[in-house]
């Protein structure tokens, strides 16, 4: 437990370092006063947090995307496990991890990310629950000025510590408006479950419902369940939390597009190659052995490099004269007929 408290301690520190450095570089940029009733030093310090915390998280993110490629190409073995052994459990299992040995797949990888953001995510709620007030011993590197420039940063009017579930005593410590911190918090957090849900929706789109019922358990919990848990939790979010994951989610669906985009998975894959199916079978086709039809039986020819065989294929029963009718003499007829030997 110690341990535990330690490790928090030092993110509380890392959290409270990067949103300072990042404040005090909007601050050299941006004009003190306040535009549209909103500290843009403060929220884009909360921003940049963001982008901070997503850039060192990359590779993990990459990693993510890989394991659910891999779950994907195991999904035929996957479905005859379970057709093999239905009804027996335990078996299941063992042949299940042994399948995830072999193939060297981890189903938990695609979770990481999440994990790995849940204690950035508590961090950052715990800093922005100390800035509440005033008269707070100062902690994790904040000095009195940059903490009470802090509290009194404010979003369309209103205290970035500030909740929607707010007491009256709380914002009478925070000088703030129920109403306005109401309407704004109630907007963000809404935003909040939708970027949510459209976070998880891309990439089961792009990726496809697992096989697996574990995994497809997993993905209905991702795409409905936490969206609809933040209609309750987001009620007690300060606003700078809320502002936090909704640039979070935005960020998310930015870098799942890309990367999507740049190595597509394989079913994905699949479908853009056989939009190019077309000038693909031309080319094939060029130079090659074809066959027709030809009277119930088939003829080959070659067709000529990067040139389509467009010469018409004669059947022989329709030139062939009738019984007892004179032959056709092609020279006399002065037509030039093409004969299939």
């Amino acid at each position: 437990m110690k341990l535990i408290s330690e490790m928090m301690a030092v993110l509380y520190w890392t959290i409270s370092k990067i949103l300072i450095f990042w404040h005090g570089v909007w601050d050299k940029v941006l004009p003190d006063d306040s535009v549209l009733g909103t500290n843009w030093q403060w929220i884009l310090a909360i921003v940049f947090l963001v982008l901070t915390i997503r850039a060192v998280l990359f590779p993990i993110f990459v990693k993510q995307i890989k394991s659910q490629r891999a779950m994907q190409a195991i999904q035929p073995q996957l479905k005859e496990l379970q057709d093999k052994h239905k009804g027996d459990r335990e078996t299941m299992q063992k042949e299940l991890m042994e399948l995830y040995r072999k193939e060297q797949v981890n189903p938990l990888m695609g979770c990481l990310p999440m994990f790995v953001q849940i204690p950035v995510f508590l961090s950052l709620f715990h800093v922005l629950r100390w800035l509440s007030g005033k008269d707070k011993p100062m902690l994790y590197g904040w000095t009195k000025s940059l903490y009470d420039s802090a509290v009194d940063a404010r979003l369309f009017s209103v205290p970035i510590p500030a909740k929607f579930s707010s007491t009256a005593a709380e914002l009478a410590r925070l000088d703030a408006s129920g109403t306005n911190v109401k309407i704004v918090a109630g907007i963000l957090v809404a935003i909040m479950m939708l970027t949510t849900y459209l976070t998880s929706r891309q990439m089961i789109l792009k990726t496809g419902w697992a096989e697996e019922p574990q995994q497809r358990m997993m993905q209905k919990l991702m795409l409905y369940g936490i969206p609809l848990s933040l209609l309750v939790s987001g009620g007690i979010f300060p606003l700078g939390v809320v502002i936090y994951w909704v640039i979070n989610n935005l960020v998310s669906l930015a870098q799942q597009a890309w990367v999507l985009h740049k190595y597509p998975p394989p079913a994905l894959a699949s479908k853009l190659g056989a939009g190019g199916s077309k000038s693909s079978a031309k080319s094939k086709a060029n130079g090659r052995m074809v066959t027709r039809p030809l009277g119930g039986k088939t003829v080959k020819g070659r067709t000529d490099e990067g040139k389509a065989d467009s010469s018409p294929v004669v059947e022989r029963k329709a030139t062939a004269p009738k019984p007892g009718a004179k032959p056709n003499n092609p020279k006399k007829g002065g037509q030039n007929r093409r004969q299939v030997k």
